[in-house]
């Protein structure tokens, strides 16, 4: 494969298909030697909550399987599956309910919760980081993304993803440093080695899923700038739109240049272009400052909800959320950053019915 090229299939036998795309694609020739010192071979999903993958927002684990019984038959033993979820959910509960522990028990593959490793700061082209541990062992990284929406950076795909290869406190300080230039510099600490994305229903404007948009497809490629530069163009997005795709190009971790990508499909017939999806126009109601992704991830529904009832332009004021607001004093604030507001709605993150209700009721009253 070369780094210029995105692989790509189309149906829903997601394991066989997955298993016919990394053969096509040529992951076997880009592998370290079988039987050199056993390499360690690590498989990074999307598993930001626990939620079933047809909810959109979850890393398919037909596709895992089809890249583990790849390795396995080509000598491959030492394989870890890697993950972090986001700050507020365990990952050792999105293993469970995303079919992770049943996955890793039939192949006798390891799984590693990255939430429960120490973080070694890294040095990633001038700045430093703070790793999970664990990921000096790997040999060689496959990054299994979910092509999908976000409602704090437009898209998310092969370089965000690796966001969960990070301890949960780093994940909060991402945000207090803007999200978008750290996410750059981890990929140039972390490199992935082959990327297969998860195309088959991702939700085109949530991280965590819940309208899920089917296309049944699955990709292979090399770049993951290229990647998601690419999901830009499908999801109606310039690149520059993201900041951490050209931040993480300047690096020199890949080339957004599409003029040369050469989309190559090995089986079935592509869907029509995705709809452009964005989140709903409702970010007027917030003062939002260095907010982690769960966080505003629950409070962007309960904010459509209420605009689509008519009742979002009755709150007496913005909604404060992100650490940026602690040790500050105000009206209406989401979160224990906001805990010095007169009305907060507590919780790391907090539950997006209690956030409802609350507002619910504020809106009422005026």
């Amino acid at each position: 494969m070369q780094r210029n090229e995105i692989w790509r299939s189309y149906g829903t036998d997601y394991k066989e298909m997955t298993r016919r795309l990394l053969l096509q694609s040529g992951l076997a020739e880009l592998l370290p030697e079988a039987s050199d010192h056993d390499p360690c071979i690590a498989i990074k999903p999307n598993l930001v909550t626990p939620a079933p993958a047809f909810f959109g927002g979850t890393t398919h684990p037909e596709i895992v399987a089809g890249i583990i019984e790849f390795l396995k038959e080509r000598g491959y033993s030492n394989i870890v599956i890697a993950e972090g979820s986001w700050v507020g959910d365990k990952t050792d509960e999105a293993f469970e309910y995303c079919g992770y522990n049943a996955l890793a028990a039939e192949y006798g593959v390891s799984l590693i919760d990255m939430q429960k490793d120490k973080g070694i700061d890294t040095d990633c082209a001038g700045e430093t980081l703070s790793i999970c541990k664990k990921v000096r062992d790997w040999d060689f990284l496959i990054n299994v993304p979910v092509l999908k929406g976000h409602c704090q950076t437009h898209i998310t795909c092969a370089l965000k993803n690796i966001k969960g290869l990070i301890p949960n406190a780093e994940k909060r300080r991402f945000h207090t440093m803007g999200l978008h230039k750290p996410i750059a510099h981890l990929n140039a600490g972390i490199r992935q080695d082959f990327i297969v994305i998860d195309h088959i229903c991702g939700d085109l404007s949530f991280e965590e899923g819940g309208s899920p948009v089917t296309r049944n497809c699955i990709m292979t490629a090399v770049d993951p700038v290229l990647v998601d530069s690419y999901v830009c163009s499908l999801l109606g997005y310039e690149t520059e739109e993201v900041e951490y795709i050209g931040l993480a190009e300047a690096l020199g971790v890949g080339s957004s240049d599409l003029s040369g990508l050469k989309l190559i499909t090995c089986e079935g017939e592509p869907y029509e272009d995705l709809p452009a999806r964005g989140i709903l126009d409702v970010s007027y109601a917030v003062d939002e400052v260095d907010s982690c992704s769960a966080c505003y991830g629950v409070l962007i529904p309960v904010l459509e909800r209420l605009k689509k009832e008519g009742l979002l332009d009755r709150l007496p004021g913005r909604i404060a959320i992100g650490q940026g607001h602690r040790g500050k004093s105000g009206l209406l604030g989401i979160g224990n950053c906001t805990a010095g507001f007169d009305i907060c709605v507590r919780g790391c993150p907090p539950k997006e019915d209690d956030i409802y209700r609350q507002l619910r009721e504020l809106a009422d009253i005026n």
